[in-house]
């Protein structure tokens, strides 16, 4: 079983989205597969059409009730449209069978949340039938209300709770120890080498919350985390078996 974290912003190009989808419906040959994405770039079309404006705080939306469910929306049509790409799947957000339980982050950033607990027995259920889980980075909290989530958290929280490895689909090919030498893409990392990058300065930027995520997914039960490009249609396969990508352990 893997589960794999599909980004907002590989999936701009319709035509690559299908050819990811493609790729998928071939690795579901060789093992079970649970997909959880994010769609940042669609959620930021749907607000603009409805002239609705919006913040971020420490990397995070700040979710009114207006924006969660624009934010909802957008998310669970995303869902719906990436599982009839797929065929035999099902496109589903934390609402289902209390799927994604958590609960708020901070008063300031709203309905942003974070995931508790996840109805993993949901899960075993779909993949025994041959149907493969694609799901929303929408949770609930306890009163049944609808939760903003970080998609790389909330895959994170889904493998953890597998306790599958994760493959972060993103816009890079991994993490590299000397940007942007691709001689220096590194093929594994341990905790203790990302702790020392941060801190050494060779991972900045948008890629420290990416490897945050990673070491998350590893401390929620996940063996391992890879991050690996998902803009490009012929990678997925080659970073599930560890031919490329960036691969994080414990």
């Amino acid at each position: 079983m893997i589960v794999i974290k599909y980004g907002g912003n590989a999936m701009k190009s319709l035509e690559l989205r299908r050819a990811i989808t493609q790729e998928i419906s071939t690795l579901r040959s060789h093992l079970d597969v649970v997909i959880v994405h994010g769609g940042g770039p669609v959620i930021e079309q749907n607000l603009q059409a409805r002239n609705i404006t919006s913040e971020f705080k420490r990397g995070l939306r700040v979710t009114t009730p207006e924006i969660m469910d624009v934010t909802e929306q957008a998310l669970t049509r995303l869902s719906k449209e990436l599982s009839q790409d797929l065929e035999n799947a099902i496109g589903l957000s934390g609402r289902d069978m209390e799927l994604l339980v958590g609960q708020t982050i901070a008063e300031d950033l709203g309905r942003a949340g974070r995931i508790n607990t996840v109805n993993t027995d949901l899960l075993r259920k779909l993949l025994g039938a041959g149907i493969t889980p694609v799901i929303a980075c929408v949770g609930i909290d306890e009163n049944g209300e609808a939760l903003n989530v970080n998609a790389d958290w909330a895959a994170g929280a889904v493998a953890g709770a597998l306790n599958a490895p994760i493959l972060y689909l993103t816009d890079v090919d991994g993490v590299y120890t000397n940007y942007p030498d691709p001689a220096s893409l590194a093929p594994q990392l341990t905790r203790a080498d990302i702790e020392k990058g941060i801190q050494d300065g060779w991972i900045a930027g948008g890629m420290i919350p990416k490897v945050e995520a990673a070491l998350h997914a590893l401390d929620k039960g996940a063996p391992s985390a890879t991050i690996s490009s998902g803009m490009r249609a012929d990678v997925l396969v080659e970073a599930v078996f560890g031919q490329s990508g960036t691969k994080i352990v414990p």
